[in-house]
């Protein structure tokens, strides 16, 4: 194992770095100034298995062999643009695993990312950790992103790795785990507005605290207004508050769509390429899209204006999407700022938009540099009305990949924000998923205290008693085992129904549900 400590000097950068032993391991901290670009901090031989984890909501946390790379077909990354990785071309090239990587006994990962994105990159046979200034400038010295060795099993180490997050960065978010209903699994981008009413009605038999209006409300990806066939945003905030529930509203605020009004008018207010470009940020609703430069004066502005209009509109509960794309590399108009400090500038201005008593939920978003700016966090990609195992296994729709990473990101839930699993879907009709899926995914979710919203049609007919059950096993003290392994087992204590044992293989989708302790009334 090769650390790097002590003063390093060359002619685009000055580092001092400072290593200090602790229980369980090594922290390394240290400054730097001058023009970085990436440096490399960490370098040791490795074989066997790894736990590797993706930046983004999205992307998998998962063990993977030293002699395979992710599934990744290169003709979705042209689509997927930056979503899979700030440099989506070392995807191809070897493995990647964002802010921390794992073995059986030993866990190295970052602290945090507030300037630098830090990753690690597996070739030939080893793993090297860097921090990914970009191209930005530092006349001062600035902190690096801490970077902490630890040593043990890694079921513990996992936990002890997310309190030294915790420790790091401080989070205070929503003491609230919120409780919901959310139209895209069913309704997509067909949603009606007489679709939600129809859902409010129904909604009184559930004991929902937030009706969430998804993607399909807005005029476009960037014009956050109302389209003609849905209500303005205060008359749509009044109606779901009869109704006692919490309004939930759907944007993206970092993306802008070829088709909007905000990128034919204001093209100036975009992430850049090397020829001052628009720079092509992802593809999606059939368009391309493109990245706001959050550190344009005037696109600061407009962000907070957006979000504090539907703030004062009466909406509490903010899902916002596809953050990464704040984050991509570019030419932006404050020219020393890193696209991490970007992207944390935007979340800070949506934050104090809304104030500390809205929920703001992240999705499609860079992990460790959202700490702090979020109540709750998707920790995987997307669910589906089916469970398959063979599909690419990033950024595809998908409940076998939602409910992995339920799992194996399970330590980040209450210490970083509330974890989001993802929509329940418990439909009966038009959904290939069986009773035993929903059950796994439902159970799963509860007994990890997750944030728990379901997204059908109410007015099928549902499994909802997998709802009732999923709400009783929240509240517990849990644990994961054998994380490295297919089988895993969650231990939960105290629970709504007392103290529970699950036994959980997801490839051959068998379970064991075992009560260990009933709960004293």
């Amino acid at each position: 194992m090769k650390i790097f400590e002590g003063k390093i000097r060359n002619e685009n950068y000055e580092l001092i770095l400072e290593k200090k032993e602790i229980l369980n391991g090594i922290v390394i901290k240290g400054k730097i100034k001058g023009k970085p670009g990436k440096i490399k901090l960490f370098e040791v031989d490795v074989d066997g298995k790894l736990f590797v984890n993706n930046w983004q909501s999205w992307g998998p946390a998962k063990v993977i062999n030293l002699d395979e790379k992710l599934k990744i077909p290169e003709e979705f990354l042209k689509k997927a643009g930056f979503s899979p990785n700030p440099n989506p071309h070392l995807l191809l090239e070897g493995i990647v695993s964002d802010y921390f990587i794992a073995k059986e006994n030993i866990l190295v990962g970052f602290l945090s990312s507030k300037i630098g994105h830090p990753y690690f990159y597996i070739h030939e046979r080893k793993i090297e950790g860097f921090i990914d200034y970009f191209d930005a400038e530092f006349e001062d010295f600035v902190e690096i992103e801490p970077l902490i060795i630890l040593f043990g099993n890694i079921d513990h180490l996992l936990l002890l790795y997310a309190k030294k997050v915790e420790e790091e960065l401080k989070p205070n978010f929503n003491s609230w785990n919120p409780v919901g209903w959310s139209s895209w699994y069913y309704y997509f981008e067909k949603l009606t507005w007489n679709d939600i009413l129809k859902n409010l009605e129904h909604s009184k038999k559930y004991p929902f605290e937030v009706f969430q209006i998804d993607d399909s409300w807005q005029k476009d990806i960037g014009d956050w207004e109302p389209k003609d066939t849905f209500p303005e945003l205060h008359d749509m905030a009044e109606i779901i508050k009869s109704y006692g529930l919490k309004p939930g509203i759907w944007l993206a605020p970092f993306s802008v769509s070829e088709t909007s009004t905000i990128f034919k008018i204001h093209e100036d207010w975009l992430v850049k390429d090397e020829n001052n470009n628009p720079l092509f940020a992802y593809e999606n609703w059939n368009k391309k899209i493109y990245a706001l430069d959050l550190t344009h004066p005037e696109v600061k502005e407009y962000i907070y204006k957006i979000f504090k209009k539907i703030k004062n509109e009466g909406f509490e509960y903010f899902k916002i999407d596809f953050l990464f794309a704040g984050a991509i590399p570019g030419k932006r108009f404050v020219r020393d700022k890193t696209p991490i400090q970007a992207y944390r500038e935007g979340l800070r201005l949506i934050r104090e938009a809304v104030g500390k008593e809205s929920f703001i939920l992240g999705c499609g978003a860079p992990l460790l540099p959202s700490i702090g700016f979020v109540d709750g966090m998707r920790i995987g990609p997307d669910t589906a009305p089916y469970y398959d195992k063979n599909s690419p296994d990033i950024m595809m729709p998908n409940a076998y990949y939602a409910l992995r990473n339920t799992i194996t990101r399970y330590f980040m839930n209450e210490r970083w924000w509330w974890n989001d699993p993802d929509c329940l879907l418990l439909r009966k009709i038009e959904n290939k998923l069986t009773t035993n899926q929903k059950k796994m995914f439902s159970l799963t979710a509860g007994l990890l205290n997750n944030m728990i919203f379901i997204s059908d049609n109410l007015e099928l007919d549902l499994e909802d008693y997998l709802l009732d059950a999923t709400l009783k096993l929240r509240g517990g003290i849990y644990f994961v085992k054998n994380i490295m392994k297919k089988g895993y087992e969650i231990v939960s204590k105290n629970t709504g129904i007392g103290d529970v044992r699950y036994r959980i293989c997801l490839e051959t989708e068998k379970a064991e549900f075992i009560m260990e302790k009933n709960k004293e009334n």
